[in-house]
């Protein structure tokens, strides 16, 4: 590669990498907002019961979360179909809601990855690019909001320069597997 394109591709990802960490959002004009706080001060319920998750990286406040969701990524190849939480490499990773892990699992995109699965089995809640897991976590565990998860990591095909936890909520039919379901925005449901 010539010195050249070498310096090119740097400052490509250079460029990524401060998109990243200064939260500039190329999105949707119409991403949804978060939720309208009514007259006693608390929030809506969003649809279908899913509603007031649990920020899932410590530390990490309402404010400074950015919505990525329905991003294009790859060039237009695909949809972002989660939110993506900027944090350093080994903050904590906590459970967003009460489940049971059904799925520790590793993969080229999403790394270290683990799957829960909410009580009444209508919702996933999905955890990506982790450096590590918990090392209590066990596949079948029933866990709850809070609980430790693991530690935000760039595995899979995250930017090792902003590591991350790419945070999904996919709404699930009772048959579905932990890999299967509809995607549902989180950035919303995320108020605590």
């Amino acid at each position: 590669m010539s010195a050249r394109r070498w310096i090119l591709l740097m400052l490509l990802l250079g460029i990524g990498v401060l998109m990243l960490r200064y939260c500039v959002v190329i999105g949707p004009a119409d991403a949804p907002e978060a939720p309208s706080t009514i007259a006693d001060g608390s929030r809506e319920q969003h649809a279908d019961s899913v509603s007031n998750l649990h920020i899932p990286v410590a530390g990490v406040q309402r404010a400074q979360l950015v919505d990525t969701f329905g991003q294009s990524r790859e060039v237009g190849q695909r949809v972002h179909d989660a939110i993506d939480i900027l944090a350093a490499r080994g903050t904590p990773v906590v459970a967003a809601a009460d489940g049971v892990v059904e799925k520790l699992f590793v993969s080229a995109k999403g790394g270290n990855t683990v799957y829960v699965r909410s009580p009444d089995r209508r919702w996933t809640y999905y955890y990506a690019h982790l450096d590590r897991y918990d090392p209590a976590l066990k596949e079948g565990q029933r866990i709850h909001s809070g609980d430790p998860i693991g530690t935000v990591g760039a595995t899979g095909n995250a930017l090792a320069s902003a590591p991350h936890l790419h945070f999904a909520v996919n709404r699930m039919l009772p048959r579905q597997r932990w890999f299967e379901g509809e995607p549902v925005n989180p950035y919303p449901l995320l108020i605590r």
